[in-house]
């Protein structure tokens, strides 16, 4: 029986069997993470160069564009180097390494995206108090809170799964490091003692999951009170992509860790792995600038600036 000590590297998941779909799938994967790149890239520069945009929910936004660029850069580079290079080899180290970045990455992600979701409260139910509570101050402590939390979260994680012993291989259904299949080539048996850190993130993200609800239920009162069509438009216009990243972000990693088993088969989990890690960081931006027209007339702005530069 080996233990996590003697495993020196794991084998991930191959994303294809032939060269062929190997090629093809490096294209795919690169061409979502420039479009990532790219998106996430445009909103940053157009948030920090518009003065008109240094608000409350444009200034999350920035710091959730820098999120979406950690996880994106975390997972799809080593998945591009097998793909091209025909190997499924991941150090020991460089998989510790991956799933502590890819945790903070996402964990940020959630709680940015809660805090976001309070800017939206604060600004449509309690409109009079928003100077006070979402002062320039209030804003960065959030956002430091965010990924303090996120930091920790992270840490605690990959302490708690590497410190598990490793006895059932080194092979990881998955393309990247994650945390439930490395918890599968465990021979622990001790899961209340060994798993209490997971228990404690899955309680605090139903919390964040809870208040979003709430506060959701809220805005929807207070919009379908207000009298004019103009009015109702504008408050469910800033809410609805915000919304939609949130749907998209829980509905495909829920369902991606909590399917039935049998359910289960490689192809399968492959495409629901790629729609929860690969695909959001690219479609976030595009959700926010097409129903934001300050933020697309900021990055519109910046992209004619470049080129009349050039």
């Amino acid at each position: 029986m080996s233990n996590s000590s003697s495993i020196s590297h794991f084998l991930l998941l191959a994303l294809a069997d032939t060269r062929q779909l190997q090629l093809l799938h490096f294209c795919l994967f690169l061409g979502i993470s420039l479009a990532a790149l790219l998106g996430n890239g445009l909103i940053i520069s157009a948030v920090a160069c518009g003065h008109h945009l240094h608000t409350p929910m444009f200034f999350f936004l920035l710091h959730l564009a820098l999120s979406d660029l950690g996880s994106i850069c975390t997972t799809v580079p080593k998945a591009l180097h097998n793909s091209l290079w025909d190997t499924r080899d991941i150090s020991y180290t460089g998989c510790s390494a991956q799933l502590f970045f890819l945790l903070i990455f996402m964990s940020a992600e959630y709680f940015l995206l809660t805090i976001m979701c309070y800017d939206r409260y604060v600004s449509i139910c309690k409109p009079l108090h928003y100077g006070t509570l979402l002062g320039s101050r209030a804003c960065a402590h959030m956002a430091a809170a965010a990924w303090a939390s996120a930091f920790l979260n992270a840490l605690m994680l990959t302490a708690n799964t590497f410190s598990l012993p490793l006895c059932h291989g080194n092979a990881l259904g998955q393309f990247f490091c994650e945390i439930p299949q490395i918890l599968k080539l465990s021979c622990s048996k001790s899961y209340l003692r060994e798993h209490w850190v997971l228990v404690v993130t899955v309680s605090s993200s139903l919390c964040c999951f809870v208040f979003i609800v709430f506060s959701y239920v809220q805005i929807f009162r207070v919009v379908l009170r207000i009298p004019s069509e103009q009015g109702r438009h504008k408050a469910f216009s800033t809410c609805l992509p915000h919304l939609a990243v949130v749907s998209l972000f829980l509905s495909t990693a829920v369902f991606a860790h909590l399917k039935s088993p049998s359910m289960s088969s490689p192809s399968l989990d492959l495409a629901l792995s790629v729609l929860y890690s690969v695909v959001p960081p690219a479609l976030n931006p595009l959700i926010y600038s097409l129903r934001n027209q300050e933020l697309k007339a900021a990055v519109w702005t910046l992209m004619t600036g470049c080129f009349q530069e050039h």
